[in-house]
């Protein structure tokens, strides 16, 4: 139709009364965004001519994502946590927060409660035949480049099938494979004993690649291993690498490859005496900077509902 509405006193009208301007009670601020959100969907309706079949198609949709619980990894396929990270990034620009490792999304399938080791972690718990032994080490810093002492590492990621502990639909992984967390000593140093994983697909008829299917866009992700990096006296860091020559790395559907965070692996022999599957295994090292709190505050913690299961 070509008749647009969005303008009229009756819809700007409507608007503010849908997200009850005008009073004092309620939550401002959620007000002030449910108010911007509805007139930019209002306005989006207006300008595309958006029929009542799609709307209504759109209402069944995030439905369909929340029977899903896809609502997060929407977000990262859609590029939402990308433009949080490309915001933050700016915010640093302009304080003059210059260094540290870049921060990447840290995505949707974190589990809190893996146990702390000191220093070294052995986090494969169930037998892959698929997947060989890997060793991720390295040294915390903080801005001044000297070891960070009692900086907490934490780390996951998926197993040879693209599957995470906590959320394997096979019911294969025991809680905390390939999850580790371990506390730094004096030099700074970390070490996980794990498998090499590889990337994975969004749940072929799950509602984040039903979109994707519409949008001509593939749902998949190159191999990879999250991190979360904290201690007392710097910012925390939330980050990941992806595991060299992988196809995907710069086709990654959730945008989270950085060039800083794709490390070299080594191949290595000895890994027997260490308490790994076989003697020949990978190594990668990945040297981890912290940042400096700002004012005393950490401005990066982002609150968020995150799984929690008791180790």
């Amino acid at each position: 139709m070509s008749a647009k509405v969005f303008d009229t006193k009756e819809v700007q009208d409507l608007l503010k009364a849908a997200a009850n301007l005008g009073t004092q009670e309620g939550n401002a601020r959620a007000k002030q965004i449910t108010h911007r959100l509805l007139s930019d969907l209002f306005k989006a309706i207006d300008d595309l001519d958006m029929t009542p079949d799609e709307i209504w198609a759109g209402v069944h949709y995030f439905n369909k994502l929340g029977q899903d619980g896809e609502a997060a990894l929407l977000a990262a396929g859609l590029g939402i946590e990308k433009y949080l990270d490309i915001r933050m990034d700016a915010a640093d620009r302009e304080a003059d927060i210059h260094g540290g490792t870049p921060r990447t999304i840290e995505g949707p399938l974190y589990v809190a409660g893996a146990p702390v080791r000191d220093s070294v972690s052995k986090i494969d718990l169930n037998a892959d035949e698929d997947a060989g032994p890997l060793i991720i080490r390295g040294t915390v810093s903080g801005p001044d480049g000297m070891p960070v002492a009692g900086a907490v590492v934490e780390c996951w990621h998926a197993n040879s099938k693209g599957f995470y502990s906590h959320f394997d639909p096979t019911g294969a992984q025991d809680d905390f494979n390939l999850r580790g967390a371990v506390k730094t000593g004096a030099d700074g140093m970390y070490e996980f004993r794990t498998l090499m994983p590889v990337g994975y697909g969004c749940p072929p008829h799950g509602a984040t690649q039903h979109l994707l299917d519409a949008l001509a866009r593939h749902g998949n992700r190159p191999a990879h291993v999250h991190f979360f990096v904290t201690s007392d006296k710097t910012r925390k860091l939330t980050t990941q690498i992806n595991i060299e020559g992988d196809p995907l790395i710069w086709d990654d559907f959730a945008y989270a490859t950085r060039e800083e965070l794709v490390p070299h692996v080594i191949e290595k022999t000895g890994g027997k005496e260490l308490g790994l599957k076989t003697d020949a295994y990978k190594e990668i090292e990945f040297d981890i900077q912290l940042t400096a709190l700002v004012h005393g505050t950490d401005n990066q913690l982002v609150h968020r509902p995150r799984a929690a299961v008791a180790a």
